[in-house]
This record gives C-alpha cells, sequence and structure tokens, in this order.
C-alpha cells in the first residue's frame, strides 16, 4: 500500500512540474520590451492548405533588442507568414519588404506594461488553478485508498505530503510571476 501512496506523490510532483513547465513556456511568449524569437511560437500560418507553425516555415531571428526577422524558406509564404502575424494580435505590425518580414517592437508603455502584467497574473492564475486540481486528484487518490484498508495516519501523512508540495510550487508559480514582473516593468 505504501508504493501506492509512493506512485501517487510522485504522480503529483510530475503533474505539477508540467503545469510550471507550462507556465514558464506561456510566460516567454508575453513580450517584456526586448525581442525574443519565441514570441511567435503558438502562430500558425497556411502552409499549402496546412496550419503549420511559423517556426517551420521560416527562419525566424533576433537583430537587435527591438527587432525580430522572420526570413521564409519560400518567397511565397510572405504573404501568409505576415497575415498569420497581424492575426495573431501580438502588438506588432509585420513590415514585408519582398524578402524579410521584420517585426519592430515599439517601447512599452505604462498602460502596456500594467496590460502585459495582468496577462502575465492571468497566466499565473491559470497555474495555479492547473495545481490545486492536481491536489484534489492527488487526495481523492489517497482516500480511495483508506477506504480499501490503509491506515488513517498513512493517509494523514501523505496528504500532508501532497499539501506541502502544492504549496512548494504555488511558491514557484509566484516567484515566476515576480520575475516577470520585475522584467516587464523594467524600463
Amino acid at each position: 500500500m505504501s508504493a501506492d501512496i509512493s506512485k501517487i506523490q510522485d504522480d503529483t510532483e510530475t503533474a505539477m512540474t508540467k503545469a510550471l513547465n507550462h507556465l514558464e513556456t506561456e510566460l516567454v511568449k508575453i513580450r517584456a520590451g526586448k525581442a525574443n524569437p519565441n514570441m511567435l511560437d503558438g502562430i500558425v500560418a497556411d502552409y499549402y492548405g496546412n496550419p503549420t507553425a511559423i517556426n517551420q516555415i521560416a527562419n525566424i531571428s533576433v537583430l537587435d533588442a527591438r527587432t525580430i526577422s522572420v526570413q521564409p524558406w519560400e518567397k511565397n509564404m510572405l504573404q501568409p507568414i505576415e497575415r498569420a502575424i497581424t492575426m495573431a494580435n501580438i502588438g506588432i505590425n509585420p513590415q514585408n519588404d519582398g524578402n524579410v518580414i521584420r517585426l519592430f517592437l515599439p517601447p512599452l508603455t505604462e498602460e502596456r506594461r500594467k496590460e502585459l502584467v495582468k496577462r502575465c497574473n492571468h497566466e499565473g492564475e491559470h497555474a495555479k488553478v492547473a495545481i490545486r486540481n492536481i491536489r484534489r486528484d492527488s487526495i481523492e487518490a489517497i482516500k480511495k485508498l483508506q477506504k480499501e484498508g490503509l491506515s488513517e495516519d498513512l493517509c494523514k501523512d501523505a496528504e500532508q505530503e501532497i499539501q506541502d508540495t502544492t504549496n512548494k510550487f504555488i511558491g514557484y508559480v509566484e516567484k515566476h510571476l515576480l520575475l516577470k514582473e520585475k522584467e516587464i516593468m523594467a524600463v
């Protein structure tokens, strides 16, 4: 039975780590004033009738702190990529010169910075909810083991351990949000 508890605790930690990794991925997409090719992750363009990620049909590079260059491998993909970036509504207007699409990041205004911090907090709240749902599922699994004959003391200890793990991961989320907020609010 204690092997079952260990498995539940390991699964809980693994799932919470995945939730934290997802938060990190989402926070990278939120721009903080400097160019980052990951800002275009998740944007898909029409590639011969198939929605395809831009980074699979073009070379994305950072020219300087405020400029991203998108060079399609096929010239006829300039228009679909430009359209996809515009439709993604990331707050940047693409500039097409016939060979390369350049994205010039405007300096962030105070209002825009606050919007981005709100967006970060929203993503952080999603991560916290995911972590709490994982905790709930794990505690339900432990209670099920208790009904199958596991001692109450072992169950209480396991629940406390899962709560400690939850608190640890919520703390990680808070740290990530704090760092991202500092990065965004830095002028």
